[in-house]
């Protein structure tokens, strides 16, 4: 092909964007001619070729999305075409034509990896369908690839925010329950991130590419609860106007998440109990129950061992749930996890809000390291929304944080450099709380290391690193 040939292939930065490329391969001119002109009014970029040599050459200086070629032909046939074209670039779509209309020319070019076929003489509005609908699907598989890496990617996790030796022993627990078909059950205060860990568990299974649903079971009206879990049939209850699936019919092959399982009724309890043992459902209104494969996560702030002790939740469901347990601490005992939290944040509401902060300023992150934070990591989250809305759009400082009174004279210039405050302000905060702790622990390292929640060799280290005098 001539170099002036190959350059007409590239897109020009002044034409409109074209559909696709397509490769029209045809020792019949008349043939070749007019496919090609009906693909181009539909704004296909086309070139073409007279034989199957010549469309072999064109397949390994460009790129096609799209091959149209006729089964027989002088020097290569369709068939060594399409086996070039798969060999150079298995994403293209190939397309037989031929005359020859007989099974054995059809099935052994879709045998050989050929996307489909149509006969001459060519109906051109079939032939601009066939690829029209083969290039739409192709784009919808790719866009589902694409959504399926970018969940496992933003739930991988090498991706959950944290510094801690706490949650470093929570990812384990995660990485290790979550390929086997184990029952979950995920412990911890409010605003922890129980649902990120679950998420987690999830994308770590080989549910992966199937459904997590999540249902929040303190969020529902005892009457609906039961309808939303299992389903019902028109006519089981007033107002049932036609057949529903419940979550864990919509959910099969995937995960369901019951988030505040707790707050699960005594009945529905009984009904779960049925789901996790027997593997099946009744929906409402049902004459026999139904097969479900679903793998169920709950979460719960309760303590569900005193919940069974005072009669308000079922002993066996409890064990039954309980079989894997993963408690998430509260941020109060993880504040080492406060400053990556908070960079995340602010990136995630830079994106929301369309702002451009840098991050915290000194004083702000000691006094988001000081807080008590009772409603753990989504408190902190809302804190850093409710500042970044006050601040001047850079720095997040003190007097944005709700609650601050408003800035004076004497408030501390936000950081100017390259953040070596924010380091310096964790370092500050690490030494002063390992010196806490060896204080209470009157210099005993071992019990210092062990309350810290690292290994002695990690805690010299840091003696070491922190200029901390050993008493």
């Amino acid at each position: 092909m001539s170099e002036s040939k190959a350059r007409s292939m590239q897109p020009s930065p002044f034409a409109p964007p074209h559909r696709g490329r397509i490769l029209i391969a045809d020792d019949e001119p008349g043939v070749r001619e007019s496919l090609a002109e009906v693909f181009r009014e539909e704004g296909y970029e086309v070139a073409q070729a007279p034989d199957g040599k010549a469309a072999m050459a064109l397949l390994e200086q460009n790129d096609f999305d799209v091959v149209i070629s006729d089964l027989k032909m002088p020097g290569a046939d369709g068939l060594e075409v399409l086996q070039r074209a798969r060999e150079l670039a298995p994403q293209i779509l190939v397309l037989i034509m031929t005359a020859h209309a007989t099974v054995d020319s059809a099935v052994a070019a879709l045998r050989r990896g050929a996307h489909d076929y149509f006969l001459k003489p060519v109906i051109f509005d079939d032939a601009l369908h066939k690829v029209e609908s083969l290039l739409r699907h192709r784009q919808i598989a790719w866009e589902n690839q694409f959504l399926r890496t970018e969940a496992n990617r933003h739930w991988s996790l090498g991706n959950i925010v944290s510094r801690s030796a706490a949650m470093q022993r929570v990812m384990e627990k995660v990485a290790k329950v979550g390929p086997t078909p184990t029952t979950v059950l995920v412990t911890g205060d409010s605003g922890v991130g129980k649902e990120v860990v679950a998420r987690a568990v999830h994308h770590s299974s080989e549910r992966r590419d199937q459904m997590l649903l999540t249902i929040n079971c303190g969020a529902i009206p005892d009457t609906l609860l039961e309808s939303q879990l299992f389903g019902h049939l028109r006519g089981s209850f007033t107002g049932a106007v036609s057949n529903q699936e419940g979550l864990f019919n919509h959910a099969r092959g995937g995960t369901i998440f019951l988030d505040e399982v707790g707050e699960l009724p005594l009945g529905l309890q009984v009904k779960l109990l049925r789901v996790i043992e027997a593997k099946e459902i009744h929906p409402i209104g049902a004459a026999a129950p139904s097969v479900v494969d679903v793998r169920i996560i709950a979460a719960t702030n309760r303590d569900l061992a005193a919940e069974v002790a005072a009669g308000r939740f079922r002993e066996d469901l409890y064990y039954r749930l309980n079989v894997f347990e993963i408690h998430v601490p509260p941020l109060a005992d993880r504040r080492e996890d406060i400053p990556p939290l908070v960079e995340h944040f602010v990136h995630v509401h830079n994106i929301e809000m369309n702002r451009h902060y840098k991050g915290v300023d000194n004083a702000t992150l000691k006094a988001l390291m000081s807080m008590p934070w009772k409603g753990n990591v989504r408190q902190l989250d809302n804190v850093i929304e409710h500042a970044m809305i006050l601040g001047d759009g850079e720095w997040i400082h003190t007097e944005d944080l709700p609650g601050s009174p408003p800035a004076n004279s004497a408030a501390e210039p936000a950081p100017t450099g390259s953040g070596e405050e924010l380091r310096d302000a964790v370092r500050s905060y690490e030494k002063a709380h390992i010196e806490n702790v060896m204080a209470h622990c009157g210099g005993d390292k071992k019990e210092s290391a062990r309350r810290l929640g690292i290994a002695l060799s990690s805690l010299y280290r840091k003696l070491e690193e922190l200029e901390i005098r050993d008493h």
